[in-house]
């Protein structure tokens, strides 16, 4: 069994660190087949199912359906765990718990049809526009493709972003959701990193959608309440999304570091230069300095995100917390990298797997720090004087944010 690390123990709302057996049996599954899911393109069935059974899939179901309602401190826990030994099953993992979140906007007839089973259905989704519905009396008709669906080989339901004909911007948009059976899945994962994701295209051929599996894009991404919602679904999308991306990639920050002491330990026992063994010593104490500012960072946003703050100066905040995260992990990792060098790194490993799927995560538009740094300093400066023009840079900085 992996020795899970938490150097922020009880930063995460409260919780104990010691997490559930499901959970690090999962996580066990996830590390011991990450190299041949890296390879395959797609996680192993084992670790799909303890991904499962550990409850990801329910954190944010709600209760009316059996579901569990959890918090945003929790699933980034269990979901960096699962990073530690494979950041590829850690993202569907949280990607399962973030879509039962944005299921939870269905009307109930929709949430019944998903749920009616059990809270352990598996989402995936596409939130990007693409496609066209064709408006019916009952519903619409559904096609197009939707590409980087993560997870969409595991999925009993699929969500997808579309617009309504004759739509502008985003009030126009909605999201759909169809089940296993009415989409077909085509091959088109090539990533370098974050291989095992299995992100691939979504295809649908003149689908009909009954308005009860239909919501507005709009109120997701709002936080819109409403009937049948609770504090963790009313969380607006992009106050919690770069978190969520972000805890794969702690995870992978972690075992990296793990695995790259094991090597310098031993490279020291053997006998080094001095010069050699100085570079070894600041590379891991700089390494570790960044995965913990990371680790402080994102507790502080889960636990903004905990608290069911709609406000927008806290969106902003906590995508700028979120980008800066990624950022120290990425610096982290490259160290280590660069440090080891082919002594360590020559060929496909954990280390060699981590650098390529944290770059990955990283290059996630919802997590780029320019963007992040110019609406938060934006919605900043409009605070504190009259003559800044928060028109000019903040709008549109705004419609990227939700179109990412």
């Amino acid at each position: 069994m992996m020795q899970r690390h938490n150097p922020v123990d009880g930063q995460f709302d409260g919780i104990s660190p010691v997490l559930p057996v499901t959970v690090l049996a999962a996580a066990e599954s996830a590390a011991t087949h990450a190299a041949v899911a890296d390879h395959t393109r797609r996680l192993g069935d084992e670790t799909v199912a303890l991904l499962t059974h550990a409850g990801f899939a329910r954190h944010f179901v709600p209760r009316a359906w059996g579901g569990t309602e959890g918090t945003f401190g929790s699933l980034v826990t269990a979901a960096t765990a699962v990073g530690e030994g494979c950041a590829s099953a850690a993202w569907c993992a949280v990607l399962w718990a973030a879509h039962s979140r944005f299921a939870a906007y269905l009307p109930h007839e929709g949430r019944r049809d998903i749920w009616s089973d059990g809270p352990d259905a598996r989402i995936c989704a596409a939130v990007r526009p693409s496609g066209e519905a064709r408006r019916l009396p009952s519903g619409r008709l559904l096609s197009g493709e939707w590409e980087c669906v993560s997870g969409v080989d595991f999925a009993d339901w699929l969500l997808v972003c579309a617009p309504e004909p004759g739509a502008e911007g985003a009030a126009g948009l909605r999201m759909f959701a169809v089940p296993k059976g009415d989409f077909l899945v085509r091959d088109s994962w090539n990533s370098s990193g974050m291989r095992g994701t299995g992100s691939h295209t979504a295809v649908l051929e003149t689908v009909f959608v009954p308005d009860h599996r239909s919501f507005l894009m709009e109120d997701l991404l709002a936080g819109t309440p409403g009937a049948g919602r609770s504090r963790c679904h009313t969380v607006p999308a992009h106050l919690a999304g770069g978190l969520l991306f972000c805890a794969p990639a702690l995870g992978a920050a972690r075992g990296a570091l793990a695995e790259w002491s094991l090597w310098a330990a031993r490279a020291q026992a053997r006998g080094l230069p001095q010069h050699d063994g100085s570079r070894l010593h600041h590379a891991l104490a700089r390494s570790a300095d960044d995965i913990e500012a990371a680790e402080l960072l994102l507790a502080e946003a889960a636990r903004c995100a905990d608290t069911g703050t709609r406000a927008e100066a806290d969106v902003l905040r906590n995508r700028r917390r979120s980008a800066a995260a990624v950022d120290l992990l990425v610096n982290s990792v490259e160290r280590l990298f660069r440090t080891a060098g082919v002594s360590a790194c020559g060929g496909p490993g954990l280390i060699e797997r981590s650098w390529r799927d944290i770059h990955t995560v990283a290059a996630h538009q919802i997590l780029r720090r320019e963007t992040a740094a110019m609406v938060y300093a934006a919605s900043v400066f409009s605070t504190l004087t009259d003559d800044a023009s928060p028109a000019a840079a903040g709008p549109t900085a705004l419609r990227e944010v939700s179109a990412s």
